[in-house]
């Protein structure tokens, strides 16, 4: 597989301009919590129906992900939501508080760019890295080296250093920052120019492709998703190269209380998940930043992935592949071609 890093362009000046932007850091509060390795759950039917009217069985969110991991890239996978590295859910019970309170509380606790750590099983002690959050089936998603994935086991038990809830950027306060970690700002490559915040992105989404995800009052325990069944449109906004960990800027929206439609304004965050073949549904964002493009500025930069930032692997060329449905109907088109030829009929 075709993989690529490529080397820094900023000038000189840039980098040296290029900074964490002030935050509120002594207010912020650390705290642990934990989830177990979640199973994949299979729902009363074991297929899936497109939004091309195929029925397909296809694996889909939970359990550890061996082949698939920040980097590299989402679309055209024959699965369905498939969440890279580990998901993690908390399945225990407290006398106090809603029945799911521990998983509410690791969901809105863990932001993207915490540190990961196993404390049970053959593992234990062996550091990950948190990726993103995927609503509905509310898990926490984080990234260990491949070796560890090997042998993480269902069930095993991952704490995680809490630390962005609450974070402000002092400077800047029309942006809202939700799930972020202060280590990924602190990495991303941030510039302060003429009063704005200009931020890399691998690619500008229209909110108009936004669906599944819509209509919830916060953004701070999960994604939405980016529909790409127009090929057309996926095509002009180069969304087939698409990979798990790119940060991304969806024009016209904002996400400071759910998200919505926002002429504007501009939401930035991270694909977490792959695509899907249902109806509305695609590659998942986890919101990070959200405010007027006034302020916040998206910069195109083919390098802004979590993996790259972080230095925890080399990227995949982002390289346009087609949707599963796309590459299913030309497999059913080429079968139409190779069996049109009428066959004759045997004389009796």
């Amino acid at each position: 597989m075709l993989r690529t890093r490529a080397s820094p362009v900023a000038s000189d000046r840039e980098r040296d301009t290029r900074q964490t932007p002030a935050i509120n850091n002594r207010e912020l509060v650390a705290v642990s919590v934990q989830g177990q390795i979640a199973h994949p759950v299979g729902r009363a039917s074991p297929y899936r129906i497109g939004y091309d009217g195929i029925a397909r069985v296809l694996p889909g969110t939970g359990g550890i992900v061996l082949n698939r991991r920040i980097g590299d890239l989402c679309v055209g996978l024959a699965g369905d939501h498939i969440e890279p590295g580990v998901a993690l859910h908390n399945n225990q019970r407290e006398i106090v508080g809603p029945r799911d309170g521990p998983n509410n509380a690791l969901i809105t606790y863990a932001c993207v760019g915490n540190q990961a750590r196993v404390v049970s099983g053959p593992c234990a002690g062996r550091v990950g890295l948190v990726t993103g959050k995927h609503g509905g089936v509310n898990h926490v998603l984080a990234d260990f080296p491949t070796d560890v994935l090997e042998r993480l086991r269902i069930g095993d038990r991952i704490q995680i250093r809490s630390l962005g809830q609450g974070l402000r950027l002092l400077r800047y306060p029309l942006v809202e920052v939700l799930n972020c970690a202060p280590s990924l700002l602190a990495r991303w490559g941030l510039l302060e120019r003429d009063g704005q915040l200009q931020v890399p992105v691998t690619h500008f989404v229209p909110s108009q492709l936004m669906g599944s995800g819509l209509g919830k009052n916060t953004a701070w325990r999960g994604d939405y998703d980016i529909q790409l069944a127009d090929r057309a449109t996926r095509q002009r906004y180069r969304l087939g190269s698409l990979r798990f960990g790119d940060l991304v800027a969806i024009c016209n929206a904002d996400v400071r209380h759910g998200p919505s439609f926002r002429r504007r304004r501009v939401a930035i965050g991270v694909i977490v998940h792959g695509d899907s073949t249902v109806s509305g549904h695609g590659p998942g964002v986890t919101p990070l930043l959200t405010g007027p493009l006034s302020v916040l500025r998206p910069v195109r930069d083919s390098r802004a992935n979590i993996a790259n930032i972080f230095n925890v692997r080399p990227l995949e060329a982002p390289t346009q592949r087609p949707t599963l449905a796309d590459r299913d109907r030309r497999r059913r088109n080429e079968l139409r071609s190779a069996t049109s030829t009428r066959v004759p009929e045997i004389a009796g």
